[in-house]
């Protein structure tokens, strides 16, 4: 016997149809209205029109990526709105076919839909930096001076300097940390009492320290400098006055180093790793929604179109906000960072349960 029956392809097909309409539809719409805010704004700075296009392009993966949980509630809704309508749930269950097995499809759909999304999460950062580029972002922070500061660079290296002075092309307590993967590429900690940018060579000359090259499989070994060159330190001043990279240009592996070299030099990562966590949570939120939305969607033999808009417009609406309260909350600390990235999923879900359990199958 199939375990796939005609009603599952049914389900599952007409499931897609929304999804696929509303998680195409959102981006779009959120790209209209962002260029109708911004489109003198880029007319003003000369951007060439070509590259504004473009930007849009790049922009649509940020856009499905925070769209995709909304996209999964708007098609289970709609789905089982029109489902309860047309008295289609009703003459499954009297052919002795659950309401938990009707749903069953919508479930697999909202996981692969939460597969696709955390893909569309490490592509994003690609993406976003691209438009940075194209919209010509200004990335210098006002003023000439920086302390105290982490600065994450290519190749899974990070900076760490007491001071820096870009007019005078001075680092004081500088420190470089580049994490391994293996044997054959250690992980590496230059420690120096600081470092001086020569414009003849344009490379930094890192003064009085030592190199700590901590391998998996050998022994550690130190090797002490009075002065070197990092060829791979090819960052001018003004590019490490650059505004911290933003966490949604970041990857997921890529963040959790800046957090690590972060808090090793006593700085507040709290918000980032709020940050961190939501590149999982909201892809988990697909299937937390429409967990949540099937049973909800059932909640009326009246359901209509007005009623599914309603539904799922709210239930976005609450989620969305429940997202920025406990990411303040979280990145203030007043709870764990983690735990704040992850709460709104599972009130949403223990609510979800609840009404499942609540649905006459």
């Amino acid at each position: 016997m199939s375990v796939v029956r005609p009603l599952d392809r049914y389900v599952f097909t007409e499931w897609v149809k929304i999804f696929l309409a509303t998680a195409i539809g959102f981006p779009l719409l959120l790209v209209v209205i962002d260029l109708t805010d911004h489109l003198q704004k880029y007319l003003d700075q000369n951007l060439p029109r070509a590259d504004i296009a473009l930007s849009y392009v790049y922009w649509m993966p940020q856009s499905l990526f925070m769209a995709m949980p909304a996209a999964v509630l708007f098609a289970t809704v709609f789905s089982i709105v029109t489902f309860t309508r047309h008295s289609e749930i009703t003459a499954a269950k009297a052919s002795g076919i659950s309401f938990y097995r009707i749903i069953a499809p919508i479930m697999l759909g909202a996981v692969i839909a939460a597969g696709l999304d955390l893909v569309v999460a490490e592509v994003v950062p690609v993406t976003d930096a691209r438009r940075s580029e194209l919209l010509q972002e200004s990335k210098v922070s006002s003023g000439t001076q920086r302390y105290n500061f982490v600065y994450a660079a290519e190749y899974g290296r990070v900076y760490k300097a007491q001071m820096l002075d870009a007019t005078a092309g001075r680092m004081d307590k500088f420190q470089i940390e580049r994490k391994g993967n293996g044997k054959d590429y250690p992980s590496v900690l230059i420690s120096a009492q600081g470092a001086t940018f020569k414009p003849k060579t344009k490379r930094w000359a890192v003064e009085g320290g030592s190199m700590h090259i901590i391998a998996d499989t050998s022994p550690n070994f130190t090797i002490s400098f009075a002065s070197m060159t990092d060829q791979h330190l090819t960052e001018q001043p003004t590019d490490l006055m650059a505004r911290p990279r933003n966490p949604q240009e970041m990857r997921f592996r890529e963040l959790s180093r800046f957090i690590t070299a972060l808090e090793r030099s006593g700085g507040d990562a709290n918000l980032l790793r709020v940050e961190r966590a939501l590149k999982i949570a909201i892809p988990i939120t697909c299937i937390v929604i429409a967990l949540f939305g099937a049973p909800l969607a059932t909640s009326t033999q009246r359901g209509g179109t007005a009623y599914g808009i309603g539904v799922s417009l709210a239930t976005t609406i609450i989620f969305l906000l429940m997202i920025q309260l406990t990411k303040a909350v979280g990145g203030k600390g007043v709870i764990n960072p983690d735990l704040a990235a992850w709460l709104p999923n599972a009130m949403f879900a223990v609510m979800g349960l609840v009404l499942l359990m609540r649905v006459r199958t």
